[in-house]
């Protein structure tokens, strides 16, 4: 019997803090109530929207893009080719001579 011994004396009733218990059964109920159900239900149902939401403006924003690359950007390209041959024209005109439109 001296082997099954236990070191440190006496062993004490497992209710030694009354008020840790109490706390466990509170914070039992309190995480298995009604309102907290419900908090995790909305909780799971604002991260669906959100989810579908980022789906779909992640859609949005790509048929944004593409469109933009096809349509606007050649016509940037072709206003600015508008605009040096404009530029090209008048510098021509100046150190050949011609008299502007604005001199008759």
């Amino acid at each position: 019997m001296a082997s099954q011994s236990r070191k440190g004396g006496i062993s004490l009733p497992e209710r030694r803090n009354p008020k840790k218990d109490e706390s466990k059964s509170i914070i039992l109920r309190i995480s298995q109530s009604e309102i907290v159900a419900r908090g995790k239900q909305a909780a799971t149902d604002a991260a669906f929207v959100t989810k579908k939401l980022l789906k779909s403006t992640s859609k949005a924003a790509w048929i944004a893009g593409t469109t933009f690359l096809i349509l606007v950007v050649p016509l940037i390209i072709e206003m600015d080719r508008e605009q040096q041959m404009n530029d090209l024209e008048l510098q021509q005109a100046s150190l050949l001579g011609t008299p502007s439109s604005s001199q008759k």
